[in-house]
């Protein structure tokens, strides 16, 4: 007789004693990876701050002069290019393969996940910090595991590899259970067995949630300038027939427009990957090029095309009223095309990018038709999301909780989001493959 015809009870784990060590171990993660991921974040708020707006001026600057990006992201590529040379695990997850909870990362590449994000995401490139966060998360369980219970059963290490994920990604989204979504949704988790990986999950990320905020309020600094918050954005209105039709026009062209832009950063990974030494620093500079550009041509400054755009969703929404239409355009645009050399060159995560893009898409919606600026926000920021994620639950979740938009726009979003999905889908398949000029880009190898 198999074990396939004794199926996991899932009841019976739960009530074992081996499972109430596994949640105590859960927790033990939560508080270990809450407190780098913590640290990982505030180095990298820190750093955008100091090298853009500290470092110019202790230099003899009166303002950060118009070149400065050139420099700064042309030296951001050198580390990376080396973490991804000639560290263990390259440096982390291909972006351009969108946001996938693939097998956990070993501890013996997390240096280089860590050099690879903070020169990325410190620095300038127009990626996030989740993916490393995720696999700081994975990584970091497993190291904690062999630490505390040296030869533990390796379903125990997988289990405690997912709490740590979990953990790590509601640093940065502000809630479990937001993280708890994502990561159950990107990695296709469900059945019967769901709960023996979601409570160690849960666990993990909640205890960490708490030792997050302590350490913000033990250390003094306030949390607010990574994790994921509301906009501010004025109640929506009574919605009406044009918002339905608006909901799936986005919802097409924001699928439209993710492709474009991935079909660019694909066939510039095969280029870049090829010579990764001389050419990653390159598309630092290529990104330091279109920030200047779209400083020179709008008088905005080039910060607003560099970084992930977490941060400066609130502003552009305050800023909105004074900006005209063709602003906006360039302003998705000149990012849109920074997005993609980042997605092709570098390491970091593709949510807060496609987030902001949406929102810019949503901006120049409501300013050609005058409807509610919420109302397209919303729509835009849930398609724009679920086009590059594939993660429709997500995607719907992520932009009711930035747009408070209430359950008054959930059909909105809803509709906008399963269009999109849907034509992304009939655009074809994804490349998830590393490109096939090099073999540097491999995904990090499975944990035993």
């Amino acid at each position: 007789m198999t074990a396939a015809d004794h199926p996991i009870d899932p009841g019976a784990l739960i009530r074992s004693r081996g499972y109430v060590a596994v949640l105590i171990l859960a927790a033990i993660v939560g508080v270990v990876v809450s407190l780098v991921g913590w640290a990982f974040l505030e180095l990298t708020v820190r750093m955008q701050h100091w090298v853009y707006v500290d470092l110019p001026t202790a230099i003899g600057f009166e303002s950060t002069p118009w070149w400065w990006p050139l420099p700064i992201l042309g030296l951001a590529g050198v580390p990376i290019a080396i973490a991804i040379v000639r560290m263990p695990g390259h440096g982390g997850h291909r972006p351009a393969a969108g946001l996938s909870a693939g097998p956990p990362t070993l501890p013996a590449m997390l240096p280089g996940v860590v050099l690879a994000a903070v020169a990325g995401i410190g620095l300038g490139v127009v990626l996030g910090p989740e993916a490393p966060l995720i696999a700081l998360g994975g990584g970091l369980a497993l190291l904690t595991i062999d630490l505390v219970r040296n030869g533990a059963p390796d379903q125990v290490k997988l289990v405690m590899a997912a709490a740590g994920s979990f953990a790590a990604i509601s640093t940065i989204f502000g809630n479990p259970v937001i993280g708890a979504v994502i990561i159950i949704e990107a990695a296709g988790l469900g059945g019967p067995t769901l709960p023996l990986v979601l409570l160690p999950g849960l666990i993990a990320a909640g205890i960490g949630s708490v030792v997050f905020i302590g350490m913000g309020n033990l250390s003094g600094l306030s949390t607010s300038a990574y994790a994921l918050g509301s906009l501010g954005l004025a109640p929506p209105p009574e919605l009406g027939v044009a918002e339905f039709v608006l909901a799936i026009v986005l919802g097409v062209l924001c699928a439209i427009v993710v492709r474009a832009i991935l079909e660019l950063a694909w066939k510039a990974e095969d280029v870049v990957m090829a010579r990764p030494m001389v050419l990653i620093p390159a598309a630092g500079l290529a990104v330091a090029v279109l920030a200047i550009a779209f400083a020179q041509v709008t008088g905005q400054p080039a910060e607003s095309v560099l970084f992930s755009g977490q941060d400066a969703m609130g502003q552009v929404v305050q800023l909105a009223p004074t900006l005209s239409a063709a602003t906006l355009v360039a302003l998705f645009a000149f990012k849109g095309l920074a997005w993609s050399v980042s997605l092709a060159s570098f390491r970091g995560g593709p949510t807060f990018p496609a987030m902001f893009l949406g929102l810019v898409a949503g901006l120049i919606a409501a300013n050609l038709f005058g409807l509610s600026e919420t109302v397209m926000i919303a729509i835009g920021m849930g398609a724009m999301t679920v086009s590059m994620l594939r993660l429709p639950l997500s995607a719907v979740i992520l932009a009711m909780v930035v747009t408070q938009a209430g359950l008054s726009l959930a059909p909105l979003i809803i509709v906008a989001v399963v269009v999109a999905y849907i034509v992304t889908e009939l655009l074809g398949a994804r490349r998830h493959r590393p490109p096939a000029a090099t073999a540097l880009t491999t995904e990090p190898a499975a944990a035993p």
